[in-house]
């Protein structure tokens, strides 16, 4: 299937690229990302993905936009403060590329949800703020063999890292087990509004890597910004 003329002139910067051409960018537009959270690393990394023309984006969180989270989660606007996060990051998305379908999960990650989500999905991109489902993201890719980017930040600190299950070590590789509850409260600690975006922006182009088959990943690698 042909790319149409609106479609190759929106990605022709990609297409000029020997390594991606019109066959990676059919490889983008028949993708399917699920990204677990809607904050500030979603923001990024959303944006990207769906600039990027990665056709079907998921993006499972329970919480609305606050005035609080403008500051960094560029994907929300004043004008959706106390609409669903999900919600307002499709409305966000789709008017960037109308050739994305974005699907709004409204529910929380959880054991009784999450291998039924992952399951569906090509790749996932972890772009959660606690632990409990940071971990619970990655046990489930190990299970069920899926190709996990996970992103964190904190402060002036962010971290970037790939898992490839059987081909190299996972999240509880590094960090054996989640700390003590609200060990780490996120919404307590101060954040530079832009390092979501640098972090996320990185999580967005590990996703490509593992699309196009491109360059080298952070597979076995933590990325500390």
């Amino acid at each position: 299937m042909r790319l149409s003329d609106d479609q190759f002139r929106r990605y022709h910067r990609h297409i000029l690229l020997p390594e991606v051409g019109e066959e990676g960018q059919h490889k983008l537009l028949q993708a399917r990302v699920l990204i677990v959270g809607a904050g500030g690393l979603a923001s990024a990394a959303g944006y990207y993905l769906a600039a990027a023309g990665v056709g079907t984006i998921a993006l499972i969180d329970d919480d609305t936009v606050d005035l609080g989270n403008l500051q960094r989660q560029i994907v929300h606007s004043t004008e959706t403060i106390g609409q669903p996060k999900v919600l307002s990051a499709r409305k966000t998305l789709e008017t960037l590329n109308p050739d994305v379908t974005v699907v709004p999960i409204q529910q929380r990650l959880s054991e009784e949800n999450v291998y039924d989500l992952i399951k569906s999905y090509d790749i996932i991109v972890d772009c959660s703020d606690n632990f409990p489902t940071r971990f619970l993201v990655n046990d489930t890719c190990i299970a069920v063999g899926k190709p996990l980017v996970t992103g964190a930040v904190v402060k002036f600190e962010g971290q970037v890292s790939v898992v490839i299950p059987g081909e190299g070590p996972c999240y509880r590789c590094l960090f054996e087990a989640p700390p003590p509850p609200d060990a780490f409260p996120a919404h307590e600690d101060g954040l530079l509004g832009a390092l979501p975006g640098v972090v996320g922006s990185l999580q967005a182009a590990e996703v490509f890597k593992l699309i196009l088959s491109l360059g080298e990943t952070l597979k076995g690698h933590l990325l500390i910004y």
